[in-house]
């Protein structure tokens, strides 16, 4: 009962200089907002939401025939009317002009699709015809696009003719007792269906649904820029908690502290904890400017964001004692806690998320607490992870808090050499 009093005194009092300390203050808290503004002003809209897909339709038919009247039904009359993920689709009437566009890049959608001049006597009469996808080749996107949405109306006219067909060797069949009139009866038929086919249809020729997977938003930059801060200045605060131990080792208070009741792992379990406390002050103004000032969605597991957050409190108190263990004077302290916070932030992720950055990067974030923290927050705030995909990225930082705490506890020492 009596260490975990001591510890607790050593906590307050660590905690006491800390909140009169206006620069470390500053510094922990209100600095990492200045980053955390510019960047999410920089990049607001960079991400913006997906366009609508636009189809472009051209024929070289003249008015009258099944492409126009085909084209006509699908053309996007009203855009407020379309339901999420519908595409537009646009009517150009010229196809020469169209062709130049492209050629231009003038062209909304960036190409289209041509009906031929025989499109209504080819798919009347049989013998088959084609639709041109006109596009420029590096547009590979647009090409896919265009080319699934010709074949779509292909396959559709491809199934009526069928019918057509079938529907024809039917009645002529049953006209058997008259075996002369068969190629009359066929010509009629088939002219009937013509005259059918280029009516004013009462709905679409050719119908398609749209299934929405959910509706894709910009992605807000605060999902990346707000944890990757997080970590970076709560491993910065507790490599700054590093230098007053060196401090306190060189004045000698920690001997002092020894020689009243205190012992050496009260000592260090003092340090440990009051820097343990500043990493979830730090988290807990962080995430509720968040979610309140900056609007983030804490994704479909916020337990898990709220676990990551704490065991990158825990290790980066663990690694702040660590580096204390390894200096001698207080400058010394202050350098290499600069040092290593500059180093491990970018490489690890806190400047920008890991997964635009080259293979090597990412392959060096992996020896970092850094970038196994960021790439779950990563997977939680941007991909919509669970909890059950992070939880290797816990494991990992589980073990990195291990590590350091076995160093520190190790190598720690109260006398000055």
């Amino acid at each position: 009962m009596k260490q975990f009093r001591n510890i607790w005194f050593l906590m307050v009092k660590d905690l006491k200089i800390f909140a009169t300390d206006r620069t470390a203050l500053i510094f922990s808290i209100l600095f990492p907002f200045f980053f955390i503004f510019l960047f999410n002003s920089v990049m607001k809209g960079l991400n913006a939401e997906d366009q609508r897909l636009v189809v472009n339709l051209v024929t070289r038919e003249s008015a009258g025939g099944i492409s126009t009247q085909l084209i006509s039904a699908m053309e996007t009359k009203d855009v407020s009317t379309l339901k999420p993920g519908e595409p537009v689709i646009v009517w150009l009437k010229d196809y020469d002009q169209a062709k130049q566009d492209v050629d231009n890049n003038k062209l909304q959608g960036s190409g289209f699709i041509a009906f031929p001049a025989d499109f209504t006597e080819a798919v009347t009469m049989g013998y088959g015809t084609q639709l041109d996808v006109v596009c420029k080749p590096e547009n590979t996107s647009t090409v896919a696009t265009l080319d699934g949405f010709a074949q779509s109306i292909a396959s559709e006219m491809g199934t009526g003719h069928v019918i057509n067909e079938a529907v024809i060797g039917l009645l002529i069949e049953k006209d058997l007792s008259a075996p002369g009139s068969v190629g009359d009866l066929s010509q009629a038929i088939r002219t009937q269906f013509y005259v059918q086919s280029t009516a004013a249809p009462q709905s679409a020729l050719v119908s398609f649904n749209i299934r929405s997977y959910g509706a894709v938003q910009a992605m807000n930059p605060s999902s990346f820029t707000i944890p990757g801060y997080l970590v970076m200045f709560v491993f910065f605060t507790a490599a700054f908690a590093a230098v007053n131990l060196v401090r306190e080792r060189q004045n000698h208070t920690l001997e002092r502290l020894l020689s009243s009741s205190a012992t050496k792992t009260e000592i260090l379990g003092g340090v440990y904890g009051s820097t343990v406390a500043k990493g979830l002050i730090q988290i807990i103004i962080f995430w509720t400017v968040g979610i309140f000032g900056f609007k983030m969605n804490l994704g479909i597991s916020p337990a898990a964001v709220i676990i990551i957050s704490i065991l990158m409190t825990l290790i980066a108190s663990a690694f702040g004692v660590m580096l204390a263990t390894f200096v001698k004077t207080e400058r010394a302290a202050s350098s290499i806690g600069v040092l290593t916070s500059l180093i491990l932030a970018p490489l690890g992720g806190c400047w920008w998320p890991l997964f635009i950055t080259p293979q090597w990067m990412q392959t060096l974030a992996k020896f970092t607490p850094h970038g196994w923290a960021t790439t779950a927050f990563n997977k939680l705030l941007i991909f919509g992870g669970d909890f059950n995909s992070v939880v290797p990225n816990m494991l990992v930082l589980v073990g990195f808090g291990v590590v350091f705490g076995l160093i520190a506890t190790l190598r720690f020492k109260t006398e000055a050499e």
